[in-house]
């Protein structure tokens, strides 16, 4: 961490930026900490693109962690619509509320008006997101995965950070959280919404670089195993595989073999853990025919 500011506060510079990102046990490189440096200061969400497990969604953790804010995290499905972002009403609590009440009670002016009450609202992470504020970081993760009638929503809700609740009124941001998309590639997203963020795109790491995250990650992990380890993925990287292993699979591998008490790797210690770093059938039967090249070129 450079200069004396205290955790939460705004970095001073990207370089800033990237050492406290740093401590906090993520590498970022250059381009990634200018994007998101640049973000924080216009308050624009930015939207990471890039393969899966590159650290797309540990960004925004770790942005969280040393901004001293709460993590607010949507996950992207197939068929998630509007309401299970932002909120719906415990119908259940509604209804044994009304069974409580006696008939008085439920013929007085705001008997139906008192069911929509904050006691029966159910927050889901975008109203949560609008009330924290600036106080929060939003990671919207694998926007991708859903359809274009949730991204259109999505947009104008990053426009104005406000929603209206019919039985409530308006709810709106005191101030913008931080805003982090994060996107696999699996369709391509719409101009419009690309054109409201600021963008990067993660690639995998250099043989020096994930090195350096093994060690971020990974302290305790034999320096020559470490090496093995990362230049045997970046063959697997190489090869025509269905599911290529992401930095988070050569971590797994390397607290696999460490668990195994491996100190090195070879033939035997890559057979008994290969599962860690290949998980897909087919791939694994692609590697497995040549896992002793892979170790001896690694």
């Amino acid at each position: 961490m450079t200069g004396d500011q205290p955790l939460g506060e705004m970095p001073s510079s990207v370089a800033d930026l990237q050492a406290r990102l740093r401590a906090a046990g993520y590498l970022a490189g250059r381009g990634a900490a200018t994007a998101t440096f640049i973000a924080m200061r216009l308050g624009r969400p930015i939207l990471l693109e890039g393969e899966v497990g590159v650290g797309k969604t540990e960004m925004a953790k770790c942005l969280a962690q040393i901004g001293g804010r709460q993590l607010i995290r949507l996950q992207c499905y197939e068929g998630i619509d509007t309401y299970q972002a932002l909120y719906e009403w415990d119908y259940a609590r509604q209804m044994l509320h009304v069974r409580a009440l006696s008939e008085a009670e439920l013929a007085g002016a705001g008997a139906v008006s008192g069911l929509y009450g904050p006691e029966f609202l159910i927050e889901r992470p975008l109203l949560s997101a609008i009330k924290a504020g600036s106080d929060a970081v939003l990671l919207i993760d694998e926007i991708d995965r859903a359809d274009d009638e949730f991204e259109a929503f999505l947009l104008e809700l990053l426009s104005d950070f406000q929603i209206t609740i019919p039985e409530v009124g308006t709810v709106a941001a005191a101030g913008r959280p931080l805003v982090v998309l994060t996107s696999n590639r699996t369709r391509e997203l719409h101009d419009a919404l690309k054109r409201r963020c600021l963008y990067h795109w993660i690639g995998y790491p250099s043989f020096d670089e994930e090195i350096e995250i093994v060690r971020l990650r990974a302290p305790g992990a034999v320096a020559t195993l470490a090496r093995k380890v990362v230049a045997a993925v970046q063959q697997l990287r190489a090869m025509d595989l269905a599911k290529p292993p992401g930095v988070a699979e050569t971590l797994d591998w390397v607290g696999a073999l460490g668990a195994l008490g491996a100190d090195d790797l070879n033939a035997q210690a890559a057979a008994d853990t290969i599962g860690a770093v290949v998980k897909d059938r087919d791939d694994l039967q692609l590697v497995s025919a040549g896992l002793d090249r892979l170790v001896v070129d690694g």
